[in-house]
This record gives structure tokens, sequence and C-alpha cells, in this order.
């Protein structure tokens, strides 16, 4: 099947589905470069029945070594071929990306069909390699601002995968065995769960082609993804010391699994004009007026298995309750004002964020991500323009029922030093 869209601002993106079930997203860049994002739904939230973590840990034993290469040829052909390579593990989904010089296009697909195709999971390496995601983990909690979200979600759930953090816990991480790993690809790396998205000067047949020579031929009976297990959040304030915090960070969580489509759509207009840049609700208030914070910012991740909205910042210690009291009256002020948005400022809320889309996908390997993400989780690569398309299907009322709907019983989740 092949799909042709016109969309303002992009020469050419184009699908392709493979005889074997992957399918292929291009989008035409004139550049030296080509880009590419290689996707699974097989990410932490589909860990049950499994040890968490475990989704993580395929992502590192996919390039121990095939059944024609070592780790240390994977390595030093990484290094030939690619200016950039890396992969990351979500709660929703796996993904391999790179940006190498479009005439070794071939040769990265080469390596990383062998790499997701052919793993052998030696057992020579193994729990070393757990070992480096035990340090990768006390890596993880360095991060202040992190590490309070995801205690935030630690408090907040009781059920959800986001309980706990995407590498697992040091108790999990170091119960995780070979034959687990080697489970969990069995049963989520499958053509018909994989996605290909490039982006590059070569042409979309050339892309097609190359994809098939080196994915085409791959085969393994895919069932299903699981169904996300939602509860809603706990609402309530929790707090932890940090003895290596050197200030007070602060974390609103509020759930929004619920939203539809286009109840995200109003979100996202709010969360432009409420959390994003020095001109927003909360900068304004914390920030300008009250010096409490040198940044605070609010974010929508509607992402499969995340689905929550944020409230972030930094303080002092001395004040964490000043800054709380602010940010609750904010949104009582805004959930009971008769305050209404007209036309024109919508319209320069879509142009804001229509900015920061561009912005973020002059990165060629970023935009291959975020194709191959949405069409993962939504099955509509072409959301990543779509979304931020100005159009008259959302008014001011509908976004103040949208936040009335989200902005209650929060989980506050503050680390203190």
């Amino acid at each position: 099947m092949l799909v042709y869209l016109e969309i303002r601002g992009v020469k050419s993106l184009e699908k392709f589905t493979l005889k074997n079930g992957i399918k292929i997203i291009y989008e035409h860049r004139d550049s030296q470069l080509t880009s590419f994002t290689i996707g699974f739904n097989a990410g932490a939230v589909e860990e049950h029945g499994f040890k968490i973590g475990t989704a993580h840990a395929v992502e590192h034993m996919v390039s121990k070594g095939t059944k024609t290469r070592t780790e240390n040829d994977i390595n030093k052909a990484c290094h030939k071929i690619f200016g950039f390579e890396n992969a990351m593990t979500n709660y929703s989904y796996a993904v391999y990306f790179g940006t190498c010089l479009y005439k070794d296009f071939e040769k990265a697909l080469d390596l990383f069909s062998d790499m997701l195709i052919n793993p052998i999971f030696p057992e020579k390496g193994f729990r070393e390699e757990m070992n480096i995601i035990l340090e990768e983990l006390k890596e993880w909690k360095d991060d202040p601002l992190q590490h309070c979200e995801d205690m935030a979600y630690f408090n907040g759930f009781t059920k959800r995968r986001i309980k706990n953090l995407i590498i697992g816990t040091e108790e999990s991480i170091k119960s995780i065995k070979l034959d687990d790993v080697a489970s969990f690809y069995r049963k989520f790396y499958s053509p018909d769960n994989c996605i290909i998205g490039v982006v590059s000067s070569l042409t979309f047949n050339e892309v097609v082609k190359a994809a098939d020579c080196y994915f085409g031929s791959w085969q393994n009976i895919f069932k299903e993804i699981n169904k996300v297990v939602y509860e809603k959040n706990i609402a309530g304030i929790f707090t932890e010391k940090n003895k290596g915090a050197n200030g007070a960070k602060i974390v609103y969580t509020f759930d929004i699994h619920d939203l539809d489509e286009k109840e995200i759509k109003a979100l996202n207009l709010f969360n432009n004009y409420f959390g994003q840049g020095t001109n927003s609700i909360l900068y304004d208030e914390i920030r300008t007026k009250n010096g409490l914070a040198y940044d605070v910012y609010s974010k929508v991740n509607s992402d499969r298995g995340i689905d929550m909205f944020n409230i972030y910042l930094g303080t002092s210690k001395e004040n964490v309750n000043k800054s709380i009291n602010i940010i609750n009256e904010t949104i009582e002020t805004i959930k009971n004002s008769a305050y209404t948005f007209n036309n024109g400022i919508i319209s320069d809320l879509y142009k804001n964020m229509q900015l920061r889309m561009a912005l973020r996908l002059e990165n060629g390997v970023q935009l291959s991500k975020d194709l191959v993400c949405n069409e993962l989780m939504y099955g509509n690569a072409e959301n990543v323009y779509t979304q931020v398309k100005n159009n008259d299907d959302i008014d001011w009322e509908q976004i103040w029922k949208v936040i009335n709907k989200v902005l209650n019983e929060p989980t506050v989740q503050i680390v203190t030093p």
C-alpha cells in the first residue's frame, strides 16, 4: 500500500508496507545525510509477565553480538558508518536510530538489520551488561528534577507501569535472566510490530528497495501488544529529603489518560499559554512577579502508557510552601475565570506551537523518530504535522472545559535537601 500526502512545508511524506508487515515511512530532504529510526512497540509497558527493566535490557543486549558479528565488530562498524547512532527504551516503545552519509545508508541498514534480526544474546558478558545497567540506574537518579518526577509517579500510582523506572529497580535488574531477555525479544521484535522511518535525499524507491533487501525476509509471528493498565493518580503532597540536593524540586502531576484526541489538542493549546516560555502564566507568576525560580514550566505527555500533564519547578527549601500556594492559586484562578481567548490569541498559540515543532523537526533524526513513534503509538505518523495545524475546531470554551476536567487533585512531589 502506498500513500502520498500533501502537507504544507513537506516535500513528500510516503508510506509503504513490505510483504512481511514492516512499515516504511519516508520524507525527502535535500542533504548529504540520511537519518533513520527503527522502532517497535516493545517498551516498558509491554513487560506484563516480565521483570521490570526487561525491555531496556533487550535494547542493551541486541548489540552484544550476532550470528556473523561480534560486539567488537558492531562497535567498529558503528564508528565507521555513523556520525551519530543510539537506542532508547521508553515506556511506550523501543527505538534504534542514527545518521549517516546517504551513500552509506545500505551499510547502516545491513548492520542494524543484523543486530535486530540475528542477536545471539551471548551468556558471556551478560551479567557484566546488567552491571552496566545498574551503574546507569545510579546516574539516572543524579538528575534532581527527573528524580522528583519519578517519585511523583512512584507515590501517585499503585498499578501503572510508570510507578517504576523504565530501567527497573536494583532488585529487578539483578533478577533478570538471559532467558527473560530472549523471551521478551521473541514476543515483541517482529516485522508486524516494526516501523522504519527514513529522512533522506535518496528516492523513496531506493529506500524501500534497501529496506526490503535487508529486512524483507525477516519472519517472526507477532500476536499483539499489551493493553495498558491505567488508574487515576493518588492525590496528595509527598515529600522526600535528598541530602545531595542543592535546592528543592517540585513536580505536579495530573492524569489525562481519559482525554480524547480533541481534548488533548485543547490541552496542548492551553499548555502553550500556561507553562511554555517566558510569556507563560507560570513564568510570570513564579519568576517575574515573585522571583521564586529560575525555570518553571508545564508539559503534556500523551505517549501511550504515560498520559500525564505535569508542572515542574526548582526553588529554595525556604520557598517551597510559597511556590505551591502560588501554583494552587493560579490554577484555581484559571479554572474559575470568565476570561476568554479571542480567535487572534488562539491563532497566535497555534503559530507558536508550529514554530516550536518546526525547530524540533529541523533535526533529521528527530523527525525520523517522531514519525516512527507517532505511527507506533497512534497509527498516524502524519500527526507530527497535523497536531499543530491551525484550524477552527478548538475554541476557548473547549479549552476551559478541558482544564476544569484535568486540573484537579494532583499528586504533588517535593524533594528537598
